[in-house]
């Protein structure tokens, strides 16, 4: 018994202190300029994978006149087809994330229909949704040489959101009976969409 243990031990130590198993943490260049925030932290497996997590966080109460509050998380795996943090790769995500939003399909000025098909008295833009969500997708980029340490990593993920909400109208209390979706618990939306891209500079530790 005491022999497989010593072996996967020495496995594990030798995974986690090989020279190979290079680290790199990385900011998002595209989204800083705007004041949000997605730093993550990548880290080599083997020849060709890697993995990484990344936090993206937007601290506007209001982004254009409308709500943009979220924080999301988000773990990946990256198949390199070079080598490890080199040209092109493909990667699988699943994250999860809460929201204080106005969906963007809520940002015209024309009145809200119920899923009853009622119009109701309220104008789409008077309108934002706080939930959470989680999704799954997948990513693809190209990474590269910037200079000694440093890398550039451009991508772009899409995939699989469900969304869990409230909805609620602008200049009213966040009470039941104020709700505009008229649901008792959780509101709920499931969408194909873009939920990560970016240009990462990237610093080797």
């Amino acid at each position: 018994m005491k022999k497989p243990v010593t072996l996967i031990l020495i496995a594990v130590s030798t995974l986690g202190f090989s020279q190979k198993n290079e680290t790199y943490v990385k900011g998002n260049a595209l989204f800083l300029t705007i004041g949000m925030l997605n730093v993550g932290v990548e880290r080599r497996f083997s020849e060709h994978f890697t993995g990484q997590a990344d936090i993206f966080v937007s601290p506007w109460k209001s982004f254009d006149g409308r709500r943009a509050l979220f924080a999301i998380g988000t773990v990946e795996g990256r198949y390199y087809f070079d080598e490890a943090f080199k040209h092109w790769y493909v990667g699988a995500s699943i994250g999860f994330g809460v929201f204080n939003v106005q969906k963007w399909n809520y940002w015209g000025n024309e009145l809200y229909t119920d899923k009853e098909g009622n119009l109701t008295p309220y104008r789409k833009n008077q309108l934002y949704q706080k939930g959470f969500s989680y999704m799954m997708g997948v990513t693809g980029g190209y990474q590269f040489r910037l200079a000694d340490r440093w890398n550039m990593d451009i991508f772009l993920g899409v995939g699989n959101q469900q969304g869990f909400y409230k909805g609620y109208v602008e200049g009213l209390p966040e009470t039941p009976e104020n709700r505009y979706d008229d649901v008792e618990h959780w509101d709920k939306s499931g969408e194909i969409i873009p939920f990560k891209a970016g240009v990462m500079i990237s610093y080797k530790l």
